[in-house]
């Protein structure tokens, strides 16, 4: 199976990167699944539905969201409209929506999208993602029903990407990090043949402090006083991300590539 997972969609760069390049991927890869981080593609912060649309019209399978989930209030009600919107497993006992979810993918097989907040220098005390991934993953072991897994970890540690990634080794087709904007150069396929990325990166604009315009972020950092709110730059967009391929018998990994298509940063692709 083909697999394509685009990284944090920043404001409107990321949504025209993804709604410019990605059907053209989808053909030209020959894509059976496509994943897509759009947690931060409404002005920086959050996902409305409108824009959720954009980008599951553009070729995506599936939207992910993470801590910023539900910053644009419409989600909380058009996340149970829209089946194709995960939301992470441990935001909340009480949040809409699903963590995990199997769908069918291009060529009749099924993928199980999954994903989970880590804890370590997050804003709030997100519940431990390393039980709510088991719980998900011994209910569908790879191979079985869902012929690949895919799981977003979403946080701000390397360490703690990692050890999600070794957690889930030989249990997920797919271990890819979100939430810190800036791709990671450590694509690997792990022993038990789960493949892994500390960061997708973001699909925006890369002239820019993690997608946001440059101005108000310098400000902060340099007298450490907030003047306005920070703005999405809107320069051309790179789309990051990484592709993989898998077994069809086992689901596991037998290739992986980081994505950058177009923008500020090298060009690479399968």
């Amino acid at each position: 199976m083909k697999i394509l997972f685009l990284g944090d969609v920043m404001g409107r760069a990321g949504r025209r990167a993804v709604s410019e390049n990605l059907p053209r991927l989808r053909d030209a890869w020959k894509l059976d699944f496509v994943v897509v981080n759009g947690e931060n593609a409404t002005s920086g912060m959050g996902l409305s539905g409108a824009h959720a649309k954009t980008l599951l019209e553009a070729g995506a399978d599936c939207l992910t969201l993470g801590d910023h989930a539900f910053d644009q209030k419409d989600m909380l009600s058009f996340i149970e409209q829209e089946p194709r919107i995960i939301r992470p497993l441990n935001f909340s006992k009480t949040a809409p929506g699903k963590g995990a979810k199997l769908f069918t993918a291009r060529n009749g097989r099924k993928v199980l999208v999954t994903q989970a907040l880590g804890q370590v220098f997050m804003k709030r005390p997100y519940d431990d993602p390393f039980s709510a991934l088991d719980a998900v993953l011994k209910i569908h072991p790879l191979g079985g029903m869902a012929a690949a897994i895919i799981v977003d970890i979403h946080c701000e540690a390397t360490s703690e990407k990692m050890a999600t990634g070794h957690w889930c080794d030989g249990r997920a087709s797919l271990v890819v990090g979100t939430h810190t904007h800036v791709p990671t150069s450590d694509a690997m396929i792990l022993k038990g043949g789960t493949a892994y990325l500390s960061d997708a990166g973001m699909c925006g604009d890369y002239n820019s402090v993690i997608g946001m315009d440059t101005t108000e972020p310098l400000r902060r950092f340099i007298t450490g006083m907030p003047k306005d709110r920070f703005t999405p730059a809107n320069g051309e967009a790179t789309l990051s991300g990484v592709y993989i391929e898998t077994d069809d018998k086992t689901g596991r990994a037998t290739r992986i590539v980081p994505v950058r298509e177009g923008g500020m940063l090298q060009n690479s692709g399968p």
